[in-house]
This record gives structure tokens, sequence and C-alpha cells, in this order.
């Protein structure tokens, strides 16, 4: 039963995922994609730990755009634009990467400061492309240090403040890796550390007699 959930659970917590971007349903960079992208490196087993997550964004990213160019009137479909979300999802490919690194056995502590981290991670990456490429030609990301440290802090005119959307990221990062990977304990059982050190082969009671010398 547990060997099943643990093949459906990727499937699943991707979905919320994916229903949770949804325009408006969350404040801005309030999501459950930074926690469901570290979880999938930390906690997912074999090749459905990248694809399953990977896909569905893909999916909805395409969707939204559509949404967003030809329903809201905005121009998202420019080389700028394609290049930043490229950089997102390098962004993403980062929090897996560290997901992968904490490869942990469960722990509280463990998954929130990894939540934060890749938070933090993706945080930096994606605002540096925003400010890189600028694909929306804000006129505040000049390419000078000022205008990058702009981009990182108080962004551009018209929108909450960038420290505001970086909160949200810690917090939703910290909480939704918590959540992620509470639920995967109590329903798949073993994080991918545990079934290894189950599944090695106990040492021997005896050492080994050493070879006499020829």
């Amino acid at each position: 039963m547990k060997e099943r959930l643990s093949q459906l659970l990727p499937w699943i917590f991707a979905l919320v995922a994916a229903l949770s971007r949804w325009p408006g349903l969350l404040p801005p960079n309030f999501s459950l994609v930074y926690g469901l992208m570290f979880c999938a490196g930390a906690l997912f087993p074999g090749r459905r730990g990248l694809a399953v997550p990977f896909g569905v964004l893909l999916v909805t990213d395409l969707l939204l755009n559509c949404y967003y160019q030809f329903g809201r009137g905005y121009t998202v479909f420019t080389w700028a634009g394609i290049g930043y979300l490229a950089c997102v999802y390098s962004g993403y490919l980062a929090l897996f990467g560290l997901g992968r690194s904490f490869r942990f056995r469960f722990h509280w502590l463990g998954m929130l400061g990894g939540g934060l981290l890749g938070a933090l991670l993706f945080y930096l990456v994606t605002n540096t492309a925003a400010w890189f490429l600028n694909p929306f030609r804000n006129p505040e990301y000049t390419k000078t240090l000022a205008g990058w440290i702009i981009a990182l802090t108080k962004g551009t005119g018209g929108y909450p403040e960038t420290w505001e959307f970086f909160r949200n990221t810690l917090l939703s990062g910290g909480l939704f890796s918590v959540l992620f990977g509470t639920a995967w304990k109590l329903t798949a059982g073993e994080s991918p550390a545990e079934k290894g050190e189950a599944n090695a082969p106990e040492a021997d009671g005896e050492p080994e007699a050493e070879e006499a010398n020829a």
C-alpha cells in the first residue's frame, strides 16, 4: 500500500501545486511550488521526482502565459519573456538539486531549513534575471549595481515592494516544504535515505581474516 502511495504522491503534490497557481488565489509569490520542487528532490523516487513536477509546471505556465497574453492583454511571448521563464526554471532546478543534496532522514528542522534556503536561492536567481533581462521594460532596472539592488529590494513602481514578495517566498517555501514532507512521511513512510539504510547489507559479525604474508 505504501509503495503504491509513494508512486501516486508525486502526481498528487504536483496537481495540488498546479491548482494553487490559479490567478489571484494566493498572495503574490506565496506559492506551493517552492516547497514542491525542494521536496521533489529530497523525497520523490526515481525519474518521476524530476519529470512529474517539471511537466506539470510547464503545462500550467503555458496556460497562464496564454491567459495573460490573450485574456489580459499583457505581452509575455517575447524573447526576453521566454528567457526570463528559462531562468525561472533554472531556479526550480536549483531547488530540486538542493533537495537532492538534502536526501536525509526526515526531520522538521531539516525540511524547514531546506525550504527556506531553497526559497532564498530561488528569489536571488529569478530577481536577478528580472533585472538583467527586464522583460517588462521596467525603467528602474538599469544595468547598474543600483538597478540590481532596486530589483532585489524595492522593485518597480505600482506594485508591492520586492522585499514583500521575498517575505512571501520565504514563508511559503518553509511552510509547504514541511507540509509536503509531513504528508509524505505519514502516507509513504520512509524517506529515500531511510530506505537506503534499510536495504543496505548488514556487516558480518566477525572481522575478515587477514591474508597471511607470502
